[in-house]
């Protein structure tokens, strides 16, 4: 890819970086099929209600799209400045070290990503109220401060959870019925923790080189071993916390993630044979993976609440 021209629609494509995108769609898709299952769609005359709002639906994933893109914007574009991304980077190339993207086009990038966010999420002051402007700048602000200051701190693995899964599985299920339930905190919970694990594997590979660069993840202040079951752990947290679906009736929720474990613990022995070195990108792919399979049987679940 060496031959990628400046500021060229590839480049862009690449800076994006779609794979990320997975963690963004799943959350408020996982909320979305909740909100369904809750709303007895098949089964009463609240069915109507929830598909006359179709619009938040497709605007709380577009915002969380166009939100991912922005984040990866500005986090290509600080790391490059702050000088993260060494020449002994070991993580997928990025945009500006490579050149491929000039910094006064980033800076411009994630002006437009911004404010394109922005304007999809606006109109969801019609269904949610003005709150949805203070959770939308909450958004904004710390997908800048992710970068600038808190990842450095240890503190990114709250954000995930928090931003990639509370937030996007709730605020769209808030959205269709207008109320909140444990189960839709539950989900978004469980949701945020195998996100946590893209994040996980990122750190996990990079340790070396984020402690020579003062960017002390929860990786480098826990260390090698722990991080290792660490993120074997979150994963079978995440398994373990959807059988409070059960109460509900909701069982086929509870048991179907089950399988992702399997996957999970593939993926983590695979992890651990690695330890080290570029190789661990192939376990960033697998986890990413991962996350649309535990959603895709975390909604599976929920849709088949519906006739079970």
């Amino acid at each position: 890819m060496d031959n990628i021209q400046v500021n060229s629609v590839k480049a862009w494509i690449l800076a994006a970086r779609p794979k990320t995108l997975t963690g963004a769609a799943v959350p408020v898709l996982v909320g979305l099929t909740l909100a369904l299952a809750d709303s007895h769609l098949l089964h009463s005359e609240a069915s109507g209600t929830f598909l006359g709002n179709g619009v938040p639906a497709i605007l709380c994933l577009l915002f969380a799209l166009a939100m991912q893109i922005d984040a990866n914007f500005i986090n290509d574009y600080y790391d490059f400045i702050k000088g993260t991304d060494r020449e002994d980077r070991l993580g997928p190339k990025r945009a500006c070290a490579e050149g491929w993207i000039t910094p006064k086009a980033m800076r411009m990038g994630i002006a437009v990503a911004t404010v394109l966010a922005c304007c999809i999420g606006l109109p969801l002051i019609i269904y949610g109220g003005l709150e949805m402007i203070g959770i939308g700048l909450l958004c904004v602000i710390f997908a800048f401060l992710y970068t600038t200051s808190l990842s450095y701190l240890g503190a990114g693995d709250i954000l995930v959870i928090v931003f990639f899964g509370f937030i996007p599985t709730c605020i769209p299920y808030y959205l269709e019925l207008k109320t909140m339930t444990w189960e839709c905190i539950l989900a978004g919970f469980t949701v945020g923790l195998v996100t946590d694990n893209l994040l996980m594997i990122n750190n996990f590979r990079d340790r070396v080189q984020d402690k020579l660069s003062g960017k002390k993840t929860l990786i480098v202040r826990l260390g090698e071993t722990w991080g290792k079951y660490l993120y074997l752990g979150i994963g079978i947290l995440a398994t373990l916390l959807c059988l409070g679906f059960i109460p509900s009736g909701k069982w086929v929720a509870a048991v179907l993630p089950w399988l992702y474990l399997l996957i999970h613990y593939a993926t983590w022995k695979k992890m651990v044979k690695i330890n080290y070195g570029r190789e661990l990108n192939k376990i960033l792919g697998e986890s990413a993976r991962n996350i649309l399979i535990f959603g895709i049987l975390l909604i599976a679940g929920f849709l088949a609440s519906l006739f079970v």
